[in-house]
């Protein structure tokens, strides 16, 4: 039974959309569904869009049978669950296919019948959980990032519902939903929309004694998530949407990841059904390492790993080579790369702090630099700005088309032109016209095929035209024309309507929460979700942070990532990287930044960290 669901997946290619342009962009580039920020109430506040273009975007999505999930995933407060179930009401009318929404307060709400996706700050990472999640009629849930193969094999094994993973992009340090490290520092929530990244600053890792272990490092700062390696196990585990991550990253990162995924899954689809239509041909070969990356790993997928970007929070972009000579005014560069002018380069310094220089100028194995760097002979050379590919990012660089097949007849008032397209959409159109013998039957038939082809600027591409006049009639090039534009605006129209939505019904349940008692981390912040709670047999102990900022005693962030793991020092000695520091098998550890101490727990047990503010903090 397993298996046969397995094979019976459409499989997914869920790709971020910041605006209009980028989900276009996206859908060009192969993207199968994407997730867009709604006008108000999404987890990224500097990605929002208004209704008429999230319309726009889901007319030009449907076009291709892609879907288009609005993000409405903050926590709600009491004020603003009506403004928000309004919202949700225009997205819905607008053809939205889903939403994705964390706070539970929504399934309160008399909403109208879209389709809901339990976001990955739903903390969905035991089956337990899912399965809870499926219950309450999310017909999608969003794995936390955590999640490994084994995790998602079991998940799936205890439910139906659609599973949605990550495959690419950045990592939050802690479990998303349960982070309220920048809502403690800046009062700026992430739960809210407006994380201000301070797992991504610098930190001292200190001992009690207050000797200092690690100095002025990006301690909590990941390398960026990449699992293509993976896509078969995933596929085989359960998931059937893989997630770029990305909705605050540039079109060039859009677009390349969007291809490189294309064309990955298309590559393993082993006989199971695509999640949309259409093919794509790229212009450049998509490459992850020449776009924003902090370096890659693969996380918690297989097994724990070194993942840590300890050295810097920004892009380090593709190794490229070594410096082999250091001159007065350039440098001598072993590479099998070409090295343009107007390209990034850059290295890590004795310090291991990321230095980097524009290049002016290029000589065979000679680079001049905007400014001499103070580099060393032996350093190696990473490009985080690709002039050439981003160039070639700028311009025309992917283009998708529905397959369709076109027919030509004759008819007792005139002609009808038909099409069916890959989907088995069918549509036809007829005008009435005198019929008029042809001279050259031949050649008119030939002058219908190539009219009739030309379906270039629309989203089609003809893969058969039969004229089955034979070309017994006289036909201009006008009519021709005037009946391919037709049918093809005629198209355009029958497919968005026909890929729009069916109204899903979520009906509320009574199913029992997986604990009797909530605290803080449900992240319960109005009545609605309290009422959610008690509905399902689970008293609330204690609202959310983002409403009492009561810390004291609260973990502001619980991870599997372990900085005594990446350090060489776990306690239970499972680390596969030799001791940086030297740190006591039981010796207590803080981060300090900007004044604030912070205190690390380390659950062996269960393969946690967890950091706490270490000084009493009074209501805020």
């Amino acid at each position: 039974m397993f298996t046969s669901r397995l094979l019976c997946m459409k499989l997914e290619l869920l790709s971020p959309a910041k605006n209009l342009q980028y989900g276009i962009e996206a859908v060009n580039h192969g993207a199968d569904a994407l997730y867009i920020g709604a006008p108000s109430y999404g987890a990224r506040q500097a990605a929002t869009n208004t209704i008429e273009d999230i319309s726009r975007l889901v007319r030009y999505a449907h076009l291709f049978g892609a879907k288009v999930f609005a993000t409405v995933n903050t926590l709600l407060f009491d004020d603003e669950m009506e403004p928000a179930v309004a919202m949700i009401r225009q997205l819905y009318n607008e053809g939205v296919d889903a939403l994705i929404v964390q706070d539970m307060g929504l399934l309160e709400c008399d909403l109208p019948p879209i389709a809901l996706h339990a976001s990955t700050q739903c903390h969905n990472s035991t089956p337990e959980r899912v399965k809870f999640m499926e219950s309450v009629g999310m017909r999608r849930v969003i794995l936390a990032r955590e999640t490994s193969l084994e995790q998602i094999k079991a998940i799936r094994e205890a439910t139906s519902v659609e599973i949605e993973s990550f495959v690419h992009g950045a990592l939050c340090v802690s479990y998303s939903g349960q982070c309220y490290i920048s809502q403690y520092v800046s009062n700026r929530s992430g739960n809210r929309g407006a994380c201000t990244q301070p797992c991504r600053s610098r930190y001292d890792l200190v001992a009690a004694d207050g000797r200092t272990l690690v100095k002025d490092r990006h301690l909590l700062s990941l390398k960026d998530f990449n699992a293509s390696q993976h896509l078969v196990s995933m596929i085989d585990a359960g998931v059937s949407s893989f997630k770029i991550e990305g909705r605050l990253k540039d079109l060039s990162y859009v677009k390349n990841i969007t291809a490189y995924y294309r064309s990955l899954l298309d590559s393993v689809m082993e006989g199971r059904e695509r999640a949309s239509s259409g093919k794509c041909t790229f212009y450049f070969t998509p490459d992850p390492e020449r776009t924003f990356n902090r370096g890659f790993t693969d996380y918690f997928l297989c097994h724990r790993q070194p993942m840590a970007s300890i050295d810097t929070q920004k892009s380090r972009g593709k190794k490229i080579g070594t410096v082999l000579q250091v001159e007065k005014n350039a440098l001598k560069i072993k590479t099998s790369e070409q090295i343009v002018s107007g390209d990034g380069l850059c290295w890590f310094d004795e310090d291991n702090r990321l230095q980097g220089f524009l290049v002016n100028e290029v000589h065979g194995s000679t680079v001049v630099p905007n400014r001499m760097p103070e580099i060393h002979k032996g350093a190696i050379l990473w490009r985080n700005n690709d002039h050439q590919f981003e160039q070639q990012l700028q311009g025309r660089t992917a283009e998708r088309r529905v397959g369709v097949r076109l027919g030509f007849a004759a008819t007792s008032q005139g002609f009808c032109l038909s099409a069916t397209d890959e989907d088995g959409i069918e549509i036809s159109h007829a005008v009435e016209a005198e019929h008029i013998p042809s001279d050259n039957p031949g050649r008119m038939s030939e002058l219908v095929v190539k009219q009739l082809s030309k379906l270039g600027g629309t989203p089609f591409e003809a893969m058969q035209v039969d004229d089955n006049t034979r070309g017994q009639w006289f036909l201009t090039i006008g009519m021709l024309n005037e009946m391919r534009r037709t049918l093809g605006s005629m198209l355009e129209n029958e497919r968005t309507a026909h890929f729009r939505p069916a109204d899903v019904t979520t009906l509320p349940t009574s199913s029992p929460f997986p604990s009797q008692v909530v605290d803080y981390r449900a992240n319960v912040v109005n009545r609605k979700a309290e009422q959610f709670y008690q509905r399902h047999g689970a008293s609330v102990a204690e609202r959310g942070l983002e409403q009492t900022a009561q810390f004291e005693g609260h973990a502001l962030m619980t991870t599997k990532y372990c900085i005594r793991f990446e350090l060489g020092c776990c306690r239970c000695g499972k680390s596969q990287n030799r001791p940086r520091v030297n740190i006591g098998r039981d010796e207590e550890l803080y981060l300090l930044n900007n004044g604030r101490r912070y205190r690390l727990e380390f659950d062996c047990r269960e393969c946690l960290m967890r950091l706490y503010p270490d000084s009493p903090v009074t209501s805020r």
